[in-house]
């Protein structure tokens, strides 16, 4: 993927960056052709606005931008939006700060993106950008690769992308790195002791399955990720209604946000020991399907009992969360669109995070906040762990409660990983419902920059 971005150009117009603070002083020393020109777009120096420059002749000679204030590591998103505005040609910045050229050419990058599976994108432009020289060109193109990917693979709809499709895209990441991949297909998932994604993925045509990368240096720190990869959720025989069942295309989104971060960790060649499980299943309804009540065993021994279909995600995350933790790596990062509780708690844009380890939380919620990429935390309350007491079972997969939604979840899935276990859990939304410079409505690895610093601060001297 080129982003749009090119070594080098000839004739190349220039680009002259600018902040709201000094923008006016700027146009107030331009000769008439530019106000004028601003005059009648409007410009009046705004973050993200930008302004073709007219030469005497009336041609476009070059453009200004004007950027806004940003956190440490946020991509500069006039930079986003202006890579849709140039008309075609290619452009260089003539008088940017070094500094901020990595974030100018990752918002740049971000702004060219458009998903085109079916169709062609009505308003991308055809404009290139020069690569800055001070830019860090390889983050640039894994963190814009990565979230590329990560859109694609949301964005897609179940019919092109079932868990063996959700595989295959794993494979294609894992060959472009060199990582191992294996994957347990349908009722071999059984012999190989992966009960509870067996029974939530077996009523599908396309058999569930367990996938399974591992990269980098064995002396590395290790990480593990773990992805809900739920292609299509139906609500099994607690079946949504069609409103809340239009855009389960998306509940793979936490497998797509882990797949894509591993992408930018090897792609940006993080030292680090790196394990991605992804638990792939479709949960349609059939005779076979699991039902309300029925009591399944579980990787690690312990007995659920389904308190509701349409709470699958966190059944399959037991068996593969018990996996992650049976080799006791550093870390173990799971991400899945698990609640519509933390979507009512927080909106759509904040996924909710938690963790037992206050210092790892706090380092998770600060990367966030430097990449803008943030993350909200909510408790583990301990309290309510008893409302998913069983009388048949070790566990009830729900509470006997409608309050605390994606509480209760997070609590089911401690239940699988080791107290003394380094985890973190993201609830996400995946999905942008409304369009910005940089971040178009539809699939989003939302926390993807966060996560990739955190993995990039505790890799190896």
């Amino acid at each position: 993927m080129s982003f749009r971005l090119v070594a080098a150009a000839d004739a190349a117009r220039p680009i002259t960056v600018l902040t709201a603070g000094d923008a006016k002083a700027w146009l107030d020393q331009q000769p008439p052709a530019v106000r004028g020109a601003a005059a009648a777009a409007g410009f009046k120096g705004e973050a993200e606005q930008s302004l073709l420059l007219p030469d005497a002749t009336g041609a476009i000679a070059g453009a200004a931008v004007v950027t806004g204030p940003r956190t440490a590591d946020e991509p500069d998103w006039a930079f986003a939006a202006l890579a849709d505005a140039l008309p075609e040609g290619a452009w260089q910045i003539v008088d940017g700060v070094a500094a901020d050229a990595t974030a100018q050419a990752l918002g740049w990058a971000l702004g060219t993106y458009a998903y085109t599976r079916y169709k062609p994108a009505k308003s991308k432009g055809t404009a290139t950008l020069v690569w800055p020289a001070a830019a860090d060109r390889r983050l640039v193109e894994a963190l814009a690769g990565a979230t590329t990917l990560g859109r694609d693979l949301i964005t897609t709809p179940a019919n092109d992308l079932g868990p063996g499709d959700l595989a295959d895209a794993a494979r294609a990441v894992a060959a472009r790195h060199g990582a191992d991949i294996s994957v347990i297909v349908g009722d071999q998932l059984l012999a190989e002791n992966y009960p509870a994604v067996h029974a939530v993925g077996r009523a599908s045509s396309r058999p569930p399955c367990l996938i399974d990368m591992i990269w980098g240096d064995p002396s590395h720190p290790t990480i593990t990720l773990v992805g809900k990869g739920v292609c299509f959720d139906s609500g099994g025989y607690d079946i949504k209604p069609s409103a809340g069942m239009k855009m389960m295309k998306k509940d793979m989104g936490g497998a797509a946000t882990v797949l894509a971060l591993a992408d930018a960790a090897m792609a940006a060649g993080l030292k680090l020991r790196l394990r991605v499980l992804i638990p792939a299943v479709e949960n349609l309804i059939a005779g076979n399907a699991f039902k309300p009540m029925d009591v399944l065993k579980t990787r690690k021994g312990m007995t659920v009992e389904v308190g509701n279909t349409d709470a699958e995600g966190r059944l399959i995350l037991a068996d593969a969360l018990h996996e992650a933790a049976s080799s006791t790596p550093d870390l173990i990062i799971d991400v899945a669109t698990l609640t519509g509780a933390a979507r009512v708690a927080l909106g759509p844009e904040l996924p909710v995070l938690f963790g037992r380890d206050d210092a790892l939380v706090r380092a998770a919620l600060d990367h966030g906040t430097a990449a803008a990429d943030p993350l909200w935390q909510l408790p583990l309350w301990a309290p309510y762990r008893k409302l998913m007491d069983s009388k048949v079972a070790d566990i009830n997969s729900i509470a006997d409660s409608p309050f605390g939604g994606a509480i209760i979840a997070g609590l089911f899935l401690a239940e699988f990983v080791p107290a003394t276990q380094a985890w973190l859990h993201i609830d996400t939304m995946a999905w942008l419902g409304k369009a910005n410079p940089g971040r178009p409505e539809g699939g989003e690895p939302l926390g993807l920059r966060a996560l990739f610093r955190l993995l990039a601060s505790r890799q190896a001297a």
